[in-house]
């Protein structure tokens, strides 16, 4: 498995640990985001692992910034892009299994380490079902590519 990972200058400790962590387990880690601490905008990692993730190059990606929503919001402006935000592992774990997310984003100011790890873990082995709930992804999709939606017209 290959993963990338993104931060901006908030994030830099919290981005090496999941970084170490994900590498402990034998995923190769592509790391898009800065280590120097000056300012850096978030919305260049996101868009960076937001690339590497819709074109194939990796299996899915990691964003950290202080709240995990700006650079969430810049990931999903990349097409293909399903970022989730999530501040505890239940989500995390069900943005995959229902929502088929394929990075996952959290805030290096809203969780420590330890749970950022467990948020990590459980979206690593959590598996999109597929099912009722491909239909509504693929009405996501429909939106993301057309800008409308025919069941809600």
């Amino acid at each position: 498995m290959k993963l990338a990972i993104g931060n901006d200058h908030v994030a830099i400790e919290m981005k090496k640990e999941i970084q170490a962590f994900l590498e402990a387990k034998g995923i190769e880690v592509i790391n898009v985001g800065t280590d120097e601490p000056g300012r850096f905008d978030y919305p260049i990692s996101g868009y960076k692992v937001g690339k590497l993730v819709a074109s194939g190059e990796v299996d899915g990606g990691v964003l950290i910034c202080g709240t995990g929503v700006g650079i969430s919001l810049a990931a999903n402006k990349v097409d293909g892009v399903r970022c989730c935000v999530c501040s505890e592992p239940y989500s995390a774990k069900l943005s995959k299994m229902h929502n088929n997310s394929n990075i996952i984003a959290f805030g290096a100011r809203v969780v420590g380490v330890e749970l950022a790890k467990m948020i990590v873990e459980e979206w690593l082995n959590a598996e999109f079902e597929g099912g009722r709930h491909q239909r509504r992804v693929d009405m996501i999709m429909e939106i993301q590519d057309t800008q409308e939606l025919e069941a809600a017209k």
